[in-house]
């Protein structure tokens, strides 16, 4: 589908179909194809031996950045991280050496990877567009845990994550809801269910409404990707 336009999305397969959410199949991971998918609501999700395969959910797993939550436990954690000279968090400086931990990394529930080694290099090149972001974890030098995604505009797009350590993909998380309140981004895509991102405050919206949201945040201005101390206000200063 590179330079073609996607289906509709409610053409896409229902809940009661073989594939819940199957949009298309074939197509290009290029550049353009990645950012007028995205834009649309429509993501790229494929296994080894697969074509691409687009998908479009009903309903959308959302983490709305007002809803966050930042348990007691892991709160305690993070305030340690932040006191601790050998510990940080980066966007941005290791977006390679992330997207491969998250490839070696499996999704629940699944055997085997979907960051296959074309998504991994078109994501790179995603990254070198300006597209595609990561946040890191580090401690002592050495990168802990991570994610990346993808921001046009106002909204972002969760795609994985990754931790070598006890709760390290949890304050990148945690990082990246920090900097998306300072930018005033109220909403990052999480794409599909899961118990992992429920607990964070992650709720399913209709994909009418998540389409609605897209089209209205993507024409924003992008913000730069750099995160600033000062930003941990924004989920540190939240009850729990």
């Amino acid at each position: 589908m590179a330079g073609e336009e996607f289906p509709a999305l409610y053409s896409a397969w229902g809940a009661g179909e073989a594939a819940p959410g199957l949009l298309a199949a074939g197509g290009a991971l290029d550049v353009n194809s990645l950012v007028r998918a995205y834009s649309a609501g429509i993501f790229p999700w494929f296994s080894l031996g697969q074509p691409i395969l687009w998908w479009s959910p009903d309903p959308r797993m959302v983490l709305r950045t007002r809803d966050f939550k930042l348990h007691r436990s892991l709160k305690k954690t993070l305030q340690r991280f932040l006191d601790t000279p050998t510990c940080a968090v980066t966007f941005d400086t290791a977006f390679d050496q992330v997207i491969a931990a998250c490839a070696s990394a499996p999704r629940d529930g699944q055997a085997g990877t979907w960051i296959v080694p074309d998504m991994i290099a078109a994501y790179r090149d995603l990254h070198k567009a300006g597209h595609a972001h990561s946040v890191e974890t580090w401690v002592n030098g050495e990168l802990v845990g991570g994610l990346y995604g993808v921001n046009l505009g106002g909204m972002v797009f969760g795609e994985s994550m990754f931790s070598r350590q006890t709760d390290a993909s949890k304050i990148a998380l945690s990082a990246l809801v920090a900097f998306c309140k300072t930018k005033d981004i109220h909403m990052i895509d999480c794409q599909q269910n899961t118990q992992h991102l429920s607990s964070f405050g992650a709720r399913e919206i209709t994909r009418e409404s998540f389409a609605e949201h897209v089209c209205q945040q993507t024409d924003k201005a992008t913000p730069a990707w750099v995160f600033k101390r000062h930003y941990w206000d924004e989920v540190l200063s939240v009850r729990t």
